[in-house]
C-alpha cells in the first residue's frame, strides 16, 4: 500500500514554469558550486572520510533543483557547505557572483543573510522556550532590519503566507501548541522574512505525514513565483522532486552521477543508480551500500553488476542539458521478471 501511495504521487508538474529547458540560459547563475569537497577527520590519515567529492552545479534566480539521493550521500553536508557551515570545504562556493569560500565568520554573517535554510525536523528546529513571533523575526533582530512595530507586521504578513490565517492566532503561541505541519510553516516564515535570494530546503516534508506534505510544496512553489527565489531541494523522495523541482541532480557516494531537467531525468534516467531510486518508489527497495574503489548496485534479485569500479567518471553531456556520471555502454537494469527467472 505504501508503495502505490508514493508511486501515484509522482504526477507530471502542470500549469508551473521551466526555468531550465534551455540548458544555455542567458544570465549569470544564483549559485555555482565547482569542484566541491568536503573530508572529515585528520587530513591524510586512514580515519579521513571525504563525505563530498569533485561536485559541480549551478541553480539559476528563480529556479528549484532537486538534490537527490539516499541516506549518508552527502546532500546535507552540501548545504553545511553552502551555508558556510563547513570549514573543511574546498572548492569554489559563489552566491550571485561572491566567492564564500574562505570568508571570516563577520563576512559570512552579511552573505547569510541572502540565504536560509529550512531544517528536515520542525520539532527539533523551533525553539521551545520562544514564542512564534519571536523565532520568526530572529533574522530581523539579527539583521537589524526595521523596528518593532516594522518586524511584527512582516512576521503576521509572513504567517498569513504559508497559511497560518489569522496570523493573531498563532503569533504568540509557543511551538508545543502546534502541530507538526503548523511548525513547518512557521520554519518556511521564517526563512522567507528577510526575502532571500536563495534557501536551501532540507528534507522539508520528510517528517511530515503525506496527506500534509502537498501543501508545503505548494506554499514553496508559491514563493517561488512571487518572489523569484531559488531552492536547493534536498531529499531522498524522487515522487516529491518531479512535482516541484525543475531539474534534478543525483547524488551518490559524495559524487554527482546525474544531472538533467527533471522530466528527463525521470522519463529517461541514465545512471544505474537512478534508475534503483525510481525503482524504489514503487518496491521500496534500498541500494548496496558504497564500496572502496567504486560502488555496486544491488538489483531486486540480488544480482550486483560492477560500476565505474576502474575510475571515476566525470559528468558527460549525453542530451541537452542531461547530464551522467557513468563509463558503461550499457547502462540498462535489467528486467526484473527476467532476473527472477534466472534464479
Amino acid at each position: 500500500m505504501a508503495g502505490r501511495q508514493l508511486a501515484c504521487f509522482i504526477t507530471k508538474r502542470t500549469g508551473s514554469r521551466s526555468l531550465t529547458d534551455d540548458p544555455q540560459r542567458s544570465g549569470p547563475p544564483l549559485l555555482e558550486v565547482r569542484d566541491l569537497n568536503v573530508r572529515f577527520g585528520a587530513r591524510g590519515r586512514s580515519g579521513e572520510v571525504t563525505a563530498v567529492r569533485g561536485l559541480s552545479f549551478s541553480i539559476a534566480p528563480g529556479e528549484i533543483l532537486g538534490l537527490i539521493g539516499e541516506s549518508g550521500s552527502g546532500k546535507t553536508t552540501v548545504a553545511r557547505a553552502v551555508m558556510g557551515l563547513v570549514r573543511s570545504a574546498t572548492g569554489s562556493i559563489r552566491l550571485q557572483g561572491r566567492e564564500m569560500l574562505g570568508l571570516s565568520e563577520r563576512e559570512l554573517r552579511k552573505v547569510r543573510r541572502r540565504l536560509h535554510l529550512i531544517f528536515q525536523d520542525p520539532y527539533d528546529s523551533l525553539h521551545p522556550g520562544m514564542r512564534i513571533r519571536e523565532i520568526v523575526e530572529e533574522a530581523m533582530k539579527i539583521h537589524r532590519t526595521g523596528d518593532r512595530a516594522h518586524r511584527t507586521a512582516t512576521v503576521s504578513a509572513a504567517l498569513e503566507d504559508v497559511g497560518l490565517t489569522p496570523s493573531s492566532r498563532f503569533i504568540e503561541r509557543y511551538p508545543y501548541q502546534l502541530s507538526g505541519g503548523q511548525r513547518q510553516r512557521v520554519a518556511i516564515a521564517r526563512a522567507m522574512v528577510l526575502d532571500p535570494a536563495l534557501v536551501l530546503a532540507d528534507e522539508p516534508t520528510s517528517m511530515l505525514d503525506l496527506s500534509l506534505r502537498s501543501g508545503i510544496l505548494e506554499i514553496l512553489k508559491r514563493h517561488r513565483d512571487t518572489s523569484g527565489t531559488g531552492y536547493l531541494f534536498i531529499t531522498h523522495d524522487l515522487a516529491l522532486a518531479r512535482h516541484l523541482c525543475d531539474r534534478i541532480a543525483v547524488m551518490f557516494g559524495g559524487k554527482l552521477v546525474e544531472l538533467g531537467p527533471t522530466e528527463a531525468v525521470i522519463t529517461n534516467p541514465l545512471h544505474p543508480y537512478t534508475k534503483l531510486l525510481l525503482q524504489a518508489v514503487e518496491e521500496l527497495a534500498p541500494p548496496a551500500p558504497q564500496e572502496p574503489g567504486g560502488y555496486r548496485v544491488s538489483y531486486p534479485s540480488g544480482r550486483v553488476k560492477e560500476c565505474c569500479a576502474t575510475i571515476d567518471p566525470e559528468l558527460q553531456e549525453i542530451a541537452p542539458g542531461h547530464y551522467v556520471a557513468c563509463d558503461q555502454d550499457d547502462r540498462s537494469i535489467p528486467d526484473k521478471s527476467l532476473l527472477e527467472k534466472e534464479e
